[in-house]
Formats: structure tokens, sequence, C-alpha cells
């Protein structure tokens, strides 16, 4: 056996070389020098007794001897480090527990949920220092290095989501925490692959990293997609079961029957119904987040616009005629507007036909909640207030740049025109401007209504023939309706959408904005928006699992726990039984009369 399977550091046994010395010592001290003492009667007798016994004479010598020896191996043996193989766990003090949080681990098996079986191992995983990381938002870390008690509160707060999970971004951030003499638990299903890559480079960084492995061969059917097209849904089903299966669709009082092979993917397609409903399969089965997925939809689905004008402005009027929820009514000044609208729209205005009642029915629109947008032209009327933007002259030229990110104007080219209208904005802000800082596309939010500022002179525009032209003119009705899309107003859980709200009522209870983290499926509600979230994702239903073993063909050498010996030092007990033995050989000295 080499001595390095014993010793940390076998450099240190040199030290042993020092009982040499302490021997030779002994071996060369000169033998003590003999006197003629008067023949006294006590000393006679004492002589008599030490002749008599020259054995304990020479074991008391070497027993001093031995002392020393042994405190001299005892101080080598320290240096030297000792140690013993023991397994990792025995001796790791911190511990970084990866708990997958994601939404499969909601799945139900012999009547408990997958996740409180990884919560209980995730106590007993807890030691002296214990970090705790999530599979929530590519991987969040809950505690870092906290004691058990904080350990313990942080794994009570823990939860399921209803949003799909990164396990690989989750054991990357454990990564991050790892330092020296720590252990990695993760606690999941394992479904999925991306994971493995990222537990083979922990461990080979030298951690060692354990699988806790929760889940089961289990049936799923769920929802696996959802689309729209103008005001209906179309909701795809997915058969993830080994039987055909079949399953009742329903949203709102309308209900579909699907039949569904194995691995088929079926769809139907519903009207929505208004302010939405949760499309529902039956019977349920073990992973309940995917049997439901909420819809939701405007209360008044369709939007009026009345569009003023002296020069009717035919791709202007194409544009929202298209649109299956937008009502378009086309009127001149001098005109009474005596209908309720939603939107008004000012384009191509006569300055001299233009009444105050007209622009008053604008004023009466922002404060009801609705939206005004105003069309530049080379003879700008006064539309007061309306206005967010003050016109100048008749520029040449320009260069348009964007001036902020916002949907209204995402992914939308803004061709530069011939001729533009100089300016400055007085209210709101400009999403699209000039070279010199004059607003192309202004926006403002007054009273809980909403403005805008559309600075293309039409007629020296080409604007109008580009195919993304109905595109703004659709969303920016919308917009100034505050009627969300449907697509717009439905989204997957996990991702994170902004509202124009401070508090959001969402499925488990109010929840502080504007911006929100669609971790629930539900229904999430402002003052004026309603809008949804649910799980949609065919690899997080995909439920049924195999274990770790099974699939080592196709997930590689990743092994479910590391057996690995670490050394439990002794140098402690080393150093102890120097410092004993020096104590000894002090109280021997002290007890012989020579201290």
């Amino acid at each position: 056996m080499a001595l390095s399977d014993v010793f940390l550091s076998p450099l240190g046994l040199a030290a042993a070389g020092l009982a040499v010395p302490v021997v030779l010592l002994y071996l060369i001290r000169p033998d003590p020098e003999r006197f003629e003492l008067p023949t006294y009667r006590f000393l006679a007798e004492e002589e008599r007794q030490r002749s008599t016994q020259p054995l304990l004479e020479q074991l008391s010598r070497s027993l001093l001897l031995l002392i020393q020896v042994l405190a001299i191996v005892a101080l080598a043996g320290a240096l030297a480090a000792p140690y013993v193989p023991v397994s990792e766990r025995e001796v790791l003090e911190e511990t970084i527990i990866v708990v997958d949080t994601s939404a499969s681990m909601a799945t139900v098996e012999d009547g408990s949920p997958r996740f409180d079986g990884a919560l209980a191992a995730a106590r007993e995983a807890v030691t002296d220092t214990t970090s705790i990381v999530t599979t929530e938002g590519g991987g969040t870390v809950a505690l870092r290095r906290g004691p058990p008690s904080d350990a313990e509160r942080t794994l009570d707060g823990l939860s399921v989501s209803d949003a799909p999970g990164d396990l690989a971004g989750a054991v990357g951030q454990a990564r991050a925490l790892a330092g020296e003499d720590v252990r990695v638990v993760v606690l999941s299903d394992f479904a999925g692959e991306g994971w493995t890559d990222a537990v083979r480079s922990v461990r080979a960084q030298g951690v060692s990293v354990s699988l806790r492995q929760f889940g089961d061969r289990v049936d799923n059917v769920g929802f696996v997609d959802r689309s729209f097209s103008g005001s209906e849904v179309t909701l795809a089903v997915k058969n993830f079961g080994p039987e055909t299966v079949t399953r009742t669709v329903s949203l709102g009082d309308r209900e579909r029957e699907l039949t569904l092979a194995p691995d088929d993917v079926g769809s139907v397609t519903f009207q929505v119904p208004a302010e939405g409903a949760r499309a529902q399969l039956s019977p349920g089965d073990s992973f309940p987040t995917d049997d439901s997925a909420a819809v939701a939809a405007p209360a008044d689905p369709v939007v009026d616009a009345l569009v003023l004008t002296n020069d009717r402005n035919r791709f202007l009027t194409t544009a929202l005629d298209v649109l299956e929820q937008v009502n378009v009514t086309i009127d001149s000044p001098p005109t009474t507007v005596e209908d309720d609208h939603d939107v008004i729209i000012y384009s191509n205005v006569d300055p001299d036909s233009l009444l105050p009642g007209n622009v008053e029915a604008g004023r009466e629109v922002v404060a009801d909640g609705g939206g005004v947008a105003v069309q530049a032209q080379a003879d700008m009327p006064d539309y007061g207030d309306l206005s967010i933007v003050d016109t100048g002259r008749v520029g040449t030229a320009p260069t348009v740049r964007r001036a902020g990110e916002s949907e209204l104007t995402r992914g939308i080219d803004f061709q530069p025109p011939e001729e533009y209208l100089t300016g400055a904005v007085r209210e709101g802000q400009a999403l699209v401007e000039f070279r010199d800082g004059s607003p192309l596309i202004a926006t403002a939010r007054r009273d809980g209504g909403r403005l805008l500022y559309y600075g293309y002179i039409e007629e020296r525009s080409s604007f109008k023939f580009n195919y993304q032209y109905p595109v703004f003119w659709k969303r920016a009705v919308f917009f100034l309706a505050d009627r969300g899309t449907l697509p717009e107003l439905n989204h997957e859980t996990g991702e994170t959408v902004r509202f124009e709200s401070e508090n959001i009522e969402g499925p488990d209870g109010t929840l502080a904005g504007p911006t929100v983290d669609l971790q629930r499926g539900g229904f999430y509600e402002s003052e004026s928006r309603r809008e949804s979230a649910a799980l949609l994702d065919e690899r997080e239903s995909t439920v049924s699992v195999e274990s770790l073993d099974e699939r080592e063909a196709e997930v590689g050498n990743v092994t479910r726990t590391e057996q690995r010996t670490v050394p439990r030092r002794l140098t402690e007990f080393a150093a102890a039984a120097a410092l004993l033995l020096v104590l000894v050989e002090i109280a021997y000295i002290r007890r012989r009369g020579d201290l």
C-alpha cells in the first residue's frame, strides 16, 4: 500500500527523523562517575536496593526515551496529514438542491403529485449550508448558502408552476454556485434531454451530482396548441398514451368530440364567446394542467370606428373595411357626430368645414376610454388638444428613424415620404421620427383614453402602397379602442406580460404589476383588459417518462448517483496525541524529580 493511500502529505513523515538524534544521545551519553562516600548505613542500604533492581532502572530510563520517540512520531504523522477514505456524503457540509418546479411535476401518481415526493427528498438533503435552485425562468436561485432553518422555509414556499421549466438552466445555476466541498442533488422527473450536458459539465468540475427521479409511465391527453383567426379559436389536442381515446372538448356552451389514436393530434374550432371562457377536456387524467386552456376575449369584440374626412382616403377606409372586428362609418364635416364610437380618425379634413362639435366629439370618445387619431396634412386644421404634436412647415427629403419600441410599430418598415410636417411632440412620446426630431408616429394616453398622431401626408407618401400599411392601421384601431386582438390577449405560461396597471388579479390572487410573469394558467385582469395564459407545450405534456437506467442508451452515461470517496482528515487526532505525549513526558520527568 502506497503512503499516499494513508497520508495526504507523506513528506511530513520526514520529521520522524528527529527521533534518530534523540536515540543517539541516549546511546552516547557518558556513564556516571563513581565517588567513595562514607559508609553510612542508609546509603549502603539504598545502594544495595539499586544494585538489586538494575532492570527496573533500565526500564525507567528507556520509558522516557520511548515517550519522546512516540511524541516525535505523532508530530510527524500530524505533519503528513493522515486520512481514511469515507463516503463523500459523510463529510460534505454544503449542498445545492435543484428542485424541478415545472408543470409536469404536477402529475399525480399513487394519489399525490410528483412534486410532493421531490419536496420530501429535498428536506432530507438539507445540510448545514444549503442552496436551493428551481427550474423557473431558466433557473432561479431561491436560497443562497442558507442554514437549515432558511432551507426549510424556502422549501415550504415552493410550489409547482403551470409553465415549462428549464432543468438545464437550473443545473447551470448550480454549477455557478458550486465551490469546493459541495454536492449537487437534482430532483426531477427528467423529461427531455437538454439537462444531460449540464450534469456532465458540473461533474467535469469535480462536483458530485446525485439524480433523484420522480415519475413513471402514465397516459396523458392534453392541449398542445391554440391559434386564432378573426373571432375564432382552433385548439389542438394530442394523445400521448398507447391506446385510442375519446375526449370531449368544450368552450363556453359549445362542445365537440374527438377520437385520437396513439400519438395522434386532433383539432376543433370554436367561436370565441365575449369575454372568453375556459376550453376543457373531459374526462381528465393524471396531468390536469393541460386538460384546460383559458381563452380571453374583449367583452365587446367589435370596434366602432368613425372616419371624418372631406377627401375620402380609399387606402385607409379599405384597410379598415377588411377587418372583421371593425365596423367603419365614414362622414364628412360639417356634420353632427351622434352615434357612440370607440375610435374617431380625422383624415384629410377641410379646415373650413371642421366644426367645434366635431372636435368635441373626439374629446368625448377619449374621456369614455376610446381613442382619436389625427392624420397629418399640408393644411392642418386646428384640432385643439386632440393633436399631441405642434406642427409647423412642410419639409422635404427626410430620414426616418425609430425613437421607441412598441407593439404598434414592431416589425413595420416606415418608409421616408417625399414631404412631411415638421413639429414637436407636446404630449406623449414619438415612436418613429424624422432626422430633425419631427414625429412620424406618436402616441399619448389621457384620462383612460388614447391619442395617435400619424405623420404621413397621404398623397405625398408611398407607405400607403406597402403591404404593412393595413397591418399598422389594424394595430392602430385596436390600440385606440384598447381592444387587444385575440393573439395579443392570449399567452403561453412562462411568458412575461406588461399591463397598464399596478395591481393585476391573477388565478391565485392579486399580483404586483405592471410586469407579470405568467406562471399559472388562467385569466389575468386589470381595470381595462383581461388576458389569459395556458400551458401549450408538447414537451412538457410528455409526462410519461422512462427511468434513467432504461434511458442510458439515449441520454448517455449519466448515472443516478456518483459513488465517490473523499479523505476524512485525522490530522487533529495525530496532533492531539503528540501534545498528550509531551504532557506525559513533562509529568514523568517531574515525578522522577528531574524537574
